[in-house]
């Protein structure tokens, strides 16, 4: 079995080392194109802008209403020919990367990190969440959930980034482990995520007038990150939340990838609302090792943490924040003890405040127009 993992390795180091000869010629050409007064934004997390694009393209379009900005938003589909379009699209990737003043991204793309680009072509890595509990990227190379060495070697994994978006300076620590990059690519900047959630914009009247059933209760939202045992673990909370907790409602709202927790109407709602709707109007949040765990505490919620496999999840994974020891109190390994405690009501504000303050420094509503002069001032 190893020798035929160790062959699987050596496959793909090689086809990547064939596709990444490919690019690079078929870049060459592409690089004499004449750079435009304009910005591309890839993504492989999603087909559609998030809300961080969106804000974004919002605030640049006030700062240069004559720059155009182009979104290349795709996620790697399932099946061998899909996957084969999805390789041309990334020629059109090259085509825009070769023809504009700054890229910005929120993921690892194959076309910014594997190919050399024009001197003039800036690169913006604002990835997709707002800090990292858990280790990711370099970080989690060699281990049980990251990526082989040698594959993440040939891939160039989060190469040739100008700057890092982090929002805070704690935070910018582990960014530059798990992007490999030095002090001086770090710009400390908020998502503009951030001025979403601080937006009052009536949600809460909406949700209860259409869930009037749940509008006495305290709603519980439970927002666990992507794993394989996350339908065991979330059985778990639809055990101790049907037995005893009559005063709270528990809403389960699954990683967007994850699909294999059963929808059950106990623990859902009427209407179609957003993960950052759901968190505006819950009393309480629970979550795991997931980075919503920050914008709970930029919303100042009460804040829980429910780690069944600590232990086992921190030796596979790592982890870049001892929850034990920051949360102290608000993280449990059982959920009985978690119910007990959320029952209890005695919630540290101040610990929430400090963990906030330590892993999110800008909670002024202007996180958007920062990031928008910032890249406007790149591409003038």
């Amino acid at each position: 079995m190893r020798e035929i993992s160790a062959l699987r390795i050596i496959m793909k180091v090689f086809i990547f080392a064939i596709l990444k000869f490919g690019l690079r010629v078929l870049y060459a050409p592409l690089k004499l194109f004449k750079t435009k007064n304009r910005i591309v934004y890839l993504s492989r997390q999603s087909n559609d802008k998030s809300v961080d694009m969106r804000l974004l393209e919002g605030a640049i379009k006030e700062e240069l209403p004559d720059a155009e900005q182009v979104f290349r938003l795709r996620m790697i589909p399932d099946g061998f020919g899909a996957k084969v379009r999805y390789c041309f699209g990334v020629i059109g990737d090259m085509y825009y990367l070769a023809t504009s003043k700054v890229a910005v991204l929120d993921t690892y793309s194959i076309a910014v990190s594997c190919l050399k680009h024009k001197e003039g072509l800036k690169v913006i890595q604002m990835w997709h969440a707002l800090g990292a509990i858990k280790k990711f990227g370099l970080q989690s190379v060699g281990t049980k959930e990251g990526r082989n060495e040698k594959i993440s070697r040939a891939m160039c994994m989060h190469e040739n980034y100008d700057y890092v978006l982090a929002p805070s300076k704690a935070t910018a620590q582990f960014y530059m482990e798990a992007f490999g990059c030095r002090a001086d690519k770090m710009k400390i900047c908020s998502l503009p995520r951030v001025d979403e959630l601080l937006k009052n914009d009536g949600v809460s009247a909406r949700f209860f007038s259409e869930n009037p059933a749940i509008s006495q209760k305290k709603i519980v939202l439970y927002l666990p990150t992507f794993r394989d045992r996350e339908a065991y673990v979330a059985q778990e909370l639809k055990v101790e939340f049907s037995e005893g907790m009559d005063n709270y409602h528990l809403i389960i709202s699954t990683h967007p990838l994850f699909s294999k927790v059963k929808k059950d109407d106990r623990f859902f709602y009427n209407g179609d609302f957003s993960t950052y709707d759901l968190m505006k109007i819950a009393d309480i949040i629970i979550t795991d090792y997931s980075a919503c765990a920050f914008e709970a505490a930029v919303l100042m919620k009460p804040l829980y943490f429910f780690v069944p496999d600590y232990q086992q999840y921190s030796q596979e994974r790592g982890l870049n924040i001892d929850l034990k020891a920051e949360m102290p109190g608000v993280t449990f390994e059982d959920a009985e003890d978690l119910c007990k405690a959320i029952a209890a009501g005695n919630y540290d504000q101040d610990m929430l405040y400090r963990f906030k303050s330590k892993y999110v420094e800008n909670t002024n509503n202007n996180n958007t127009q920062i990031l928008a002069k910032f890249i406007a001032m790149l591409a003038e």
